[in-house]
């Protein structure tokens, strides 16, 4: 009896609390649209204070106080009496960002601006099929039979050789017979191209990866390597790089192609004539016809004035400025000095962002920008990536020395994670030009034919650019490996068109412009320095008034410092009002021109 009892009174308790929700939401929706149409029918005044409820059809289905939509609450709505001259207000229910995407954010698409813009396309550019030519096979089996015969005069034996004809190069792969060391072949590398009668060439041993050693020997006719080639390659296309530059063939006939955010700077060298300003032009022609405006800033310096001017037109695609810049390709020294010292306190103002986002790099920080994560509000912004090219460096160095090396410095340490990047060229690749501080910042280099292996030393560490053959022909050093390859090739005409088509398209409303930069921050800017003097500043002084004039290279010499330190004691001795401002090469002006004065100048 007592179990019946208690499972009917547990089958009456299920029975009565499964209905209590659905009772419980249908009172409440009842009292919230009566407290609604009473508040409503109070604003409209027409139609007194009671409203039937039945009056204006069936019950809307139930809905939160959240996710209420102004559909819903219109069917619920009086209608307009005829007598009223004012219509009531619509009630209007605050709907949530990620509510009126179903749920999904609207992902940041940085194109949107300029979302028609069209890359340039390959038909801008030449074929040069009359320039293109083979090795013939005659020539290939001539230089075989020389190498073996000069090897067996001096009783080297060899025990297979292989040829792989390039653009510019041919190279012979060479398996020593067991035995033969590796040194009794380098030793006879003039012997070989005496005998060759050959110019260029060059001896690889051992050829890295390989049992082979390997002698480079320059093709009679060398091959031009059009630069529509090398773009149209499925390497090129297919590319998932950030900032892809492909540089032309190597002796293989591959494609080479350098990812610039990885490099992430490069140095280019090489004597008058030898092909850097065709390699500038072909590192700027692979990134516009990668990038979109809005992934890609150009900072472009050109102080020979003659250049870099071709791409003056890009101004409102891909050129970064000053706010107060007079022309778009930066060409006085004064204002190089400042955009360099601007792109520090961009740098700055990057990594500051990224310390905020909690982020490495400009990849994960785009990311999280482009997936609504970070906050416009908050100053966060999408960034691009910045190129720095530097058409001739040198002529800064000699006009502006400390004042361009020290942000460029600042540039090359910690302009990596931000996304600048910089490419510098040269003519003069000598010591005082290239310094130890620029190669160190520099792993990236490319070495076009030198006059000496001095020079040759300067830029890539080794005595092999003065061997090239000129015309493009270049190394390239990425770390410890040289890889030797025939610069691809586009002509003014080229650059004409291409940047002619991007100029001719709808573009932003101006440059992108960099943040301002005044001469108060200079100190801070360029060495960080607290304001303290040197401990060397009273020897320095007495020493530059021994010797007669304000040289930086003296304090190196004597005092064994580095060109920082002793540029910014010069700095120091300027402000102390001990020597003149900078003469380009020249030492600078004395104003304290004695012993006593000295002393006395620093009593005070």
């Amino acid at each position: 009896m007592l179990g019946t009892v208690g499972t009917g009174a547990v089958l009456f308790f299920v029975l009565t609390a499964f209905p209590l929700p659905f009772v419980y939401r249908w009172i409440r929706k009842r009292r919230e649209r009566k407290i609604y149409l009473q508040e409503t029918a109070g604003e409209n005044g027409s139609a007194g204070s009671s409203v039937d409820v039945k009056e204006h059809g069936p019950e809307p289905e139930p809905v939160s106080e959240v996710t209420r939509t102004p559909v819903a609450v219109k069917e619920a709505m009086p209608e307009k009496s005829p007598d009223n001259t004012k219509q009531a207000p619509v009630f209007e229910v605050e709907i949530k960002e990620e509510e009126s995407t179903s749920g999904e954010m609207l992902f940041y698409d940085p194109k949107q601006d300029l979302s028609r813009y069209k890359k340039p396309v390959l038909d801008l550019l030449e074929d040069y099929r009359n320039r293109i030519t083979e090795v013939s096979q005659d020539e290939l089996e001539r230089n075989n039979q020389k190498i073996v015969e000069c090897l067996r005069t001096f009783d080297i034996q060899i025990e297979k050789i292989v040829a792989t004809p390039g653009p510019t190069v041919t190279l012979y792969k060479i398996v020593l017979s067991p035995g033969i060391r590796i040194s009794q072949f380098t030793r006879l590398e003039d012997d070989i191209m005496l005998s060759l009668a050959a110019r260029g060439m060059r001896v690889i041993a051992p050829i890295p990866g390989t049992n082979m050693v390997g002698i480079e020997v320059a093709n009679d006719k060398p091959s031009l390597v059009p630069m529509k080639s090398v773009l149209d390659s499925t390497k090129f296309k297919e590319s998932k790089d950030d900032l892809p530059i492909v540089l032309g063939k190597s002796i293989s006939n591959e494609i080479v192609m350098l990812d610039l955010a990885r490099l992430p700077h490069l140095l280019v060298a090489g004597a008058t004539g030898q092909g850097k300003s065709v390699a500038l032009n072909a590192i700027l022609a692979s990134l516009l016809y990668k990038m979109h405006p809005a992934y890609l800033k150009l900072v472009l310096v050109d102080p020979k004035r003659v250049e870099l001017n071709l791409y003056s037109k890009l101004e409102n695609h891909f050129l970064a400025q000053l706010p107060d810049a007079e022309s778009p390709i930066i060409i006085d020294t004064k204002k190089v000095v400042y955009t360099l010292n601007s792109l520090c306190i961009e740098m700055d103002n990057r990594l500051e962002l990224y310390n905020r986002a909690g982020v490495r790099n400009i990849k994960e920080y785009n990311k999280k920008f482009q997936e609504r994560v970070l906050n416009p509000l908050k100053g966060h912004r999408f960034m691009p990536f910045i190129v720095v090219i530097i058409d001739e460096f040198a002529d800064l160095i000699m006009t502006a020395g400390r004042d361009v090396e020290g942000p460029l410095t600042r540039l090359a340490q910690m302009g990596r994670a931000s996304g600048i990047h910089l490419v510098i060229a040269t003519q003069r690749p000598t010591t005082n030009i290239i310094t130890g501080t620029i190669k160190a910042n520099f792993p990236a280099r490319i070495a076009f034919r030198v006059a000496s292996k001095i020079d040759s030393r300067t830029i890539i560490d080794v005595s092999e650019a003065n061997q090239l053959v000129g015309r493009g022909d270049m190394l390239i050093s990425t770390g410890s490996d040289l890889l030797r390859v025939q610069c691809a090739f586009i002509d003014t005409p080229e650059v004409e068109r291409m940047v002619e088509y991007i100029g001719d398209q709808q573009g932003y409303p101006g440059p992108f412009e960099l943040p301002e930069y005044s001469e108060s921050e200079r100190q801070e800017v360029i060495s960080g320095s607290s304001g303290q003097r040197d401990d060397l500043f009273e020897e320095a002084a007495r020493l530059l008034i021994q010797n007669g004039e304000g040289s930086t290279s003296l304090l190196q010499r004597r005092f064994h410092l580095g060109y920082n330190r002793a540029g910014r004691i010069m700095d120091q001795l300027e402000e102390a009002g001990i020597v003149g401002p900078p003469k380009g090469s020249s030492p600078r002006e004395l104003l304290v021109s004695s012993q006593e004065m000295l002393d006395d100048f620093l009593r005070k």
